[in-house]
């Protein structure tokens, strides 16, 4: 039985979603090698009058016992690739990681939709990543089929939160992933704790063994930055680098992100200057 919070939770997300008051952020993902935007996740979020801002973490869960998760993700989806094309007019090209749930790999149609979408509203469809938790592929395994589909279509595949989950290991060994995304807690402790900093470059190794590429999640100070650069890591995705953008404020930081790269990699011994890259970051 639903507590009256999580109904009042349950019937304010159905009027958003119907409402069109959800809307998308998008968080920058860059090349360690040398600063280059690799991609955007989008994020959605979700301001209400009275509940204020609601965590993806409490609405989206409701979503997927309350059968909502579909019509979300088609939203979320469509959203997303309609914001590619206005990048694409805009000058800034780039690819898209997009959150799905495993509730929605369970329709043997939904490579299809995806495809479908793409295909009108001419977004190529190698220009997309779906991302899947490690917790929600674990019982994906029978699931082989609609992901291959996918693959087959050009559509990359990210195991996200690598690491946190008991069957890492066999499911990238039996699903057709294109990426790992190394979760933020190994990454925050690595540049302390040696315990840490082994098993990041075993996950950056095993990643680059199967030829999957490795993606580090929530980069948040330089010490972190230049050891994944040293582990030969491929991507980098955190506050340091950005925090989730507005569709506008892309194009305006792209630039400024070329600029500010050079700082990154290579920190004056200033304190003040030090203090200044990170403190940036957060904005």
């Amino acid at each position: 039985m639903m507590t009256p919070g999580e109904v009042a939770l349950l019937d304010g997300f159905e009027r958003a979603l119907l409402n069109h008051r959800l809307h998308m952020v998008y968080q920058p993902k860059v090349s360690l090698d040398d600063g280059r935007l690799i991609r955007v996740e989008a994020l959605v979020r979700w301001d209400d009058p009275k509940l204020g801002s609601v965590a993806p973490s409490r609405f989206v869960p409701l979503a997927e016992r309350h059968g909502l998760i579909d019509p979300l993700t088609q939203w979320g989806l469509r959203t997303t690739l309609r914001q590619w094309l206005e990048w694409q007019r805009q000058g800034l090209d780039t690819c898209i990681a997009f959150n799905i749930s495993a509730l929605s790999l369970q329709h043997l149609d939904f490579p299809d939709l995806v495809e479908r979408m793409c295909r009108g509203l001419e977004v190529p469809s190698d220009r997309l990543v779906l991302e899947l938790t490690e917790g929600a592929t674990q019982p994906l395994v029978t699931l082989m089929d609609t992901l291959t589909r996918f693959r087959i279509k050009g559509i990359g595949l990210a195991m996200d939160d690598f690491g946190t989950g008991y069957s890492s290991l066999m499911q990238l060994r039996q699903l057709p992933f294109t990426e790992v995304k190394i979760d933020r807690f190994f990454v925050s402790d690595a540049p302390r704790n040696n315990d840490s900093r082994v098993i990041v470059k075993a996950m950056i190794e095993l990643a680059h063994g199967l030829g999957l590429s490795a993606t580090a999640e929530g980069v948040e100070t330089l010490e972190q930055l230049a050891l994944l650069r040293e582990l030969s890591c491929d991507v980098a995705q955190g506050y340091l680098i950005s925090p989730p953008l507005e569709p506008s404020e892309l194009v305006a930081w792209a630039p400024r992100h070329r600029r500010r790269w050079k700082m990154l990699v290579n920190p004056s011994e200033e304190p003040r200057l030090r203090r200044h890259v990170e403190t940036n970051a957060l904005r």
